[in-house]
Order: structure tokens, then C-alpha cells, then sequence
């Protein structure tokens, strides 16, 4: 049945999703983005390792805003987020990563499963690995009560670090430990994530309560 007046209907807004561009895309915009000669380099060069870089900051110590972190991994700045086009569909794509991975482990995180790198079908973790210590880095301090050797703890970063060198090439871990966690192998990396949050979620979730009191 109809009516003499046509109903309005309004459209639903868009999410982030929405204007996400596809993960495939943006492994290939994060490879080009790091190849060009005129744009400032993204801190995450491939898919495999933006999603260590965001699975980071998602079971990190500290909630952080997301410029402070999406800028550094994209390689855009912060007037990126204002404007429709390839550099805020790549920041849609990171944020609804972010997503996924918060509400993975957060209500499923035996299904939580890292996009490593595969080569003839291997599996390559070094990458990964290396984007999530590259966010580390940026609240380094924050992390260090799970950088000393000493502590029970530091075997939580251990399966990540195995794969990871210094700026200098030195190895994170001592040679002998890295072969120890190699030998486990990348199976040890999703565990070793969920346990990660778990053990930051009480100050975590403290010091955001804090703040927003």
C-alpha cells in the first residue's frame, strides 16, 4: 500500500569498514608507499607485518590514540584522516584491522591467527615479528617490564623476538635463545599474544580508567 506523500528513508552512516580498501590492496600500497622516492615511508612494509605493528598495539601496555600510531605505520600525516581518498582508505583499512584483532582476542582468542608471510608454502614470521617490535618501539618504556631476561615475563616476547635484530643487526635475543624458540616454531606466536594481553590488561585497563576520570 502506498501513501499520496513518499516516505523519506535515511541511509545508514558509513562505518570504517566501509571505506576500508581490501587487504590485498594494502599489502600492495604498503610495498609502493615504501619503494617511492618522494613520500614519507610507511613503518610497516607489507601486510604480514602491519598486522604484527596493529597486534601490537592491540595487546600492548598502553591504549594509545589512533594517530599516534596509525601515522607512524601508513607513513601519513595527521591531515590524512580528514580527507577521502587512497591515504584515509588505507588508515580505514588499518583501524578495522585494529578491530578485528580487539574483538578476536577479546571474545574468541584460540581463533586468533597472525597473517604471517608464506613462501612455497612455508611459513614466514620474521616479518610479523619485526612489525610488531617496530611498535614497541614507539612506547618502548611502556614495555619494559617484559624486556628483562630475568623475569618470568620476558618469555611472553620471547617467540617474537627470536625473529627480530636490533638497528645495529644484533639479534634481541641471546643466539642460543633465538634456536631454542625457532625450534618450537611460529605456533608459538598466538598463544604467546592472547597471554600478552591478558598479563597488560589490569594496568591497562587502569590507567585508561584513570584518565577518563
Amino acid at each position: 500500500m502506498t501513501t499520496g506523500k513518499r516516505r523519506k528513508t535515511t541511509k545508514p552512516a558509513k562505518t570504517m569498514a566501509d571505506y576500508a580498501m581490501p587487504l590485498d590492496r594494502l599489502d600492495r600500497w604498503l610495498r609502493e608507499r615504501a619503494r617511492s622516492t618522494v613520500l614519507p615511508h610507511p613503518a610497516a612494509t607489507s601486510l604480514s607485518m602491519l598486522d604484527g605493528f596493529v597486534t601490537a598495539i592491540v595487546a600492548g601496555p598502553i591504549s594509545m590514540d589512533p594517530p599516534d600510531w596509525v601515522c607512524p605505520l601508513l607513513g601519513v600525516e595527521l591531515d590524512a584522516f580528514n580527507h577521502d581518498n587512497e591515504e584515509f582508505s588505507a588508515i580505514a583499512a588499518a583501524g578495522t584491522r585494529h578491530n578485528t584483532i580487539s574483538d578476536t582476542l577479546s571474545t574468541n582468542p584460540d581463533r586468533f591467527e597472525p597473517v604471517f608471510d608464506r613462501h612455497n608454502g612455508e611459513v614466514d614470521a620474521k616479518p610479523w615479528c619485526n612489525g610488531f617490535y617496530v611498535a614497541m618501539k614507539l612506547r618502548w618504556f611502556a614495555w619494559s617490564r617484559l624486556l628483562n631476561p630475568n623475569v618470568t615475563e620476558y618469555e611472553l616476547l620471547a617467540p617474537i623476538l627470536s625473529y627480530c635484530v636490533d638497528e645495529a643487526g644484533r639479534p634481541l635475543l641471546y643466539p642460543e635463545r633465538s634456536g631454542l624458540m625457532h625450534s618450537r616454531g611460529w605456533r608459538e606466536i598466538a598463544p604467546a599474544v592472547e597471554a600478552m594481553r591478558q598479563y597488560w590488561m589490569p594496568s591497562r585497563f587502569s590507567r585508561a580508567h584513570a584518565q577518563g576520570s
